[in-house]
């Protein structure tokens, strides 16, 4: 075996197809996915197309800081060093609703869920381990409003909301990036392209034959597989790359240092409440 995968959110989409190549790769695969039943059938499907993976899944609700809690306890039971982790996951909520720690959800799956696993893995990276996140040219429209994030009342936008989960990823990989310099332990994020899975609207699904910026899941997962993949890029750290596996440069806000300091700090106070082993890095 070439190494551990861990990958949030495989049950379809660019998880799936990332997952299914990190097998061909020779990877151990470590699926962590909500719908557990979904994931035991995606497991199956892969071990038939991949005759002698070794592809494992655990349970993780990426919304529910309990859950990420035990998902990333029963991954350090099962495994010792990891490769790769890839926060891939991810969500759209149309309307406004609150994850159950009281966070609004769509932030919460995308940002703190990831940055909690992240925090609780990080010990068990590989010397040289990559961790990509998965996050989106939305971030671009993004703004960050954190005290929006804890109440329930705030003025609601789905669009609105997906950017600055988008925005959280990025300024999170720089953070990340930024603290784990002088390792060689790696952080980038990504745009993996307009891809046409179930977190499109439906209306822009069907639209696809008739548009070239739609992309089906396949090309949508070259980027995440080059992170993790290539040679090229064992060095890279705090990178933004796009659907062509090119560096572009993020948004001003992603790149504001305090922004990003921030928005750490508030979500390791979020996170870490009442739980003091947590604390990141």
């Amino acid at each position: 075996m070439n190494g551990v995968a861990v990958i949030t959110g495989t049950t379809h989409g660019i998880g799936r197809v990332t997952s299914r190549e990190l097998a061909k790769a020779g990877y151990i695969v470590v699926m962590l996915c909500r719908d557990l039943h979904a994931a035991l059938v995606v497991r199956d499907e892969m071990g038939a197309a991949v005759p002698g993976a070794d592809i494992r899944v655990i349970r993780c609700d990426l919304a529910s800081f309990a859950s990420v809690r035990e998902c990333a306890h029963a991954v350090r039971k099962e495994i010792d060093g990891i490769t790769v982790l890839i926060n891939n996951a991810g969500r759209v909520s149309t309307r406004h609703r609150m994850s159950e720690d009281g966070f609004e959800l769509t932030f919460a799956t995308n940002h703190l869920g990831p940055f909690l696993l992240t925090n609780l893995l990080l010990d068990r990276m590989n010397a040289s381990g990559r961790i990509i996140n998965v996050a989106s040219h939305a971030h671009y429209r993004g703004r960050l409003a954190l005290e929006r994030v804890t109440d329930a009342q705030a003025p609601y936008s789905g669009v609105a909301a997906y950017a600055q989960s988008k925005l959280a990823n990025v300024l999170h990989t720089f953070a990340l990036a930024r603290r784990l310099s002088g390792t060689a332990i790696t952080a980038n994020c990504l745009h993996p392209g307009v891809v046409a899975t179930n977190l499109l609207p439906r209306w822009l699904r069907m639209l696809k034959p008739l548009t070239t910026r739609v992309i089906d899941a396949e090309r949508g997962a070259r980027t995440t597989l080059h992170l993790a993949l290539s040679d090229e890029v064992a060095a890279l750290n705090g990178c933004y790359l796009d659907e062509h596996q090119s560096a572009q440069p993020a948004s001003p806000q992603a790149n504001d240092v305090q922004l990003q300091e921030s928005l750490w700090k508030a979500s390791e106070r979020w996170v870490c409440a009442n739980h003091q082993q947590d604390h990141p890095r």
